[in-house]
């Protein structure tokens, strides 16, 4: 009977988890996976690998730092110092924009070949921001979590079966590859932009954790710590599966094509093709649908994520506003959305410039997010049993060097060599 309780109570807690997985499952896997398959076959599977067991501790910290003192990471950099909220609030406006309006632009190229409707790419950004910002400011987090879910579990299963199919009927050994040369800047500057948004930015970290106060206060009680690290292991290691799935779907359908369509539409219908390619003309309306709702749920959970964060961030610089959470959700959504259509009307080069670009900051400003994460879980705020282990603190320690040298190295690469 416990075991059967222990079940029905984690069932439950999944939410802010899976919220992360709508989140993460975007760009970065139908995307950049996608991508990494298609131009380098199986051979940065490793990287993927290796990535997500990095960077691990630092999503991790995300609910688990609610879950042990019922606030959320925003509340925590404030407390470790003035100075880190700044930061993570500069990174956040600098950046929130541009990672809104590639998701956007992706979404609005699936719209377009899977609806085939004539109306130009203006006039489907314009309806899918408008339509994200209505819905947001009349839904609540419930409303939100509970499609997301759905979304999440077609798209996953439907991905796996297309990728093993893929697996099935191609050869793992495939010559019109190219090379990974860690010695190649051009395959630096790719790896850069893979990784900075694998399994997603750090920043969702800060979202999951805003995430689990809001169920929190749907269920009236704080989610216990057992219950928020079984909707959060859930939610992390299906994405990396996933991605490596998305990897593997191009690296076995699409055979060394190392130039992807760079707009949109002609992306979005290369992705489909990975689809219908291995499980059929048949399986076209379904998986259509599938990608649509993935990038629509991804679409709101970033542009709910961005905004939440940004509510208790604006509240713990100006106290005064603390009294007006709706009001300063909207008025961050109305921005956020704003933001995002102006970068998407005066854009001029093509879809991947754009997702490198957000992708590579993300990949630079890790390291600094990684650091405030892991020196919240070591605040008095968090309990003694709750903070990590002597193992988990080593780790923790590792991937922050690890991920700075790599980031200097880039740096270097990128301006002064």
């Amino acid at each position: 009977m416990k075991k059967e309780s222990r079940l029905k109570s984690g069932l439950r807690a999944l939410g802010p988890g899976l919220m992360y997985a709508g989140a993460a499952v975007g760009v970065s896997h139908l995307v950049q996976s996608t991508r990494a398959g298609a131009e380098y076959g199986y051979s940065l599977i490793w990287v993927i690998i290796v990535i997500n067991f990095l960077k691990y501790p630092f999503f991790e910290y995300g609910p688990r730092y609610a879950a042990a003192t019922g606030k959320n990471l925003v509340e925590g950099y404030h407390r470790l110092s003035k100075t880190a909220l700044y930061i993570f609030t500069a990174i956040t406006v600098g950046t929130m924009f541009t990672v809104l309006a590639a998701i956007v632009m992706v979404t609005v190229g699936l719209i377009a070949h899977v609806t085939d409707i004539p109306i130009i790419a203006n006039h489907k950004t314009t309806v899918l921001l408008g339509a994200t910002l209505v819905f947001l400011m009349f839904s609540t987090y419930k409303t939100i979590e509970k499609p997301v879910k759905w979304v999440i579990i077609i798209l996953s299963v439907a991905t796996v079966i297309a990728a093993v199919a893929g697996m099935t009927s191609t050869s793992f050994s495939t010559p019109s590859f190219t090379s990974f040369d860690f010695r190649n800047q051009t395959d630096i500057f790719f790896l850069v932009a893979l990784i900075g948004w694998m399994p997603a930015p750090i920043d969702i970290a800060v979202w999951h954790s805003v995430w689990g106060q809001e169920k929190n206060k749907n269920t009236n009680k704080r989610n216990a710590s057992k219950n928020a690290s079984f909707d959060f292991t859930i939610g992390y290691w299906g994405t990396t599966f996933l991605a490596l799935c998305f990897l593997v779907l191009g690296a076995s359908v699409l055979s060394g094509e190392n130039e992807l369509p760079d707009d949109a539409v002609g992306f979005t219908q290369t992705l489909i093709t990975l689809y219908t390619q291995t499980l059929g003309p048949a399986a076209f309306p379904v998986i259509a649908i599938a990608a649509l709702a993935a990038m629509l749920s991804t679409t709101l959970t970033v542009a709910d994520g961005f905004t939440r964060v940004m509510v208790p961030a604006t509240q713990n610089m100006i106290p005064k506003l603390k009294t007006k959470p709706k009001k300063l959700y909207i008025l961050w959504l109305f921005a956020l959305c704003a933001g995002a259509w102006l970068i998407l009307n005066n854009f001029k080069y093509g879809m991947r410039a754009l997702i490198d670009f957000i992708t590579t900051v993300s990949f630079v400003t890790a390291p600094v997010l990684a650091l405030f994460n892991f020196l919240v879980m070591q605040s008095r705020d968090v309990p003694h049993h709750a903070r990590p282990g002597r193992i988990m603190r080593i780790f923790s320690v590792f991937g922050i060097v690890f991920l700075t040298l790599f980031a200097l190295y880039f740096l270097y690469l990128r301006f002064l060599a």
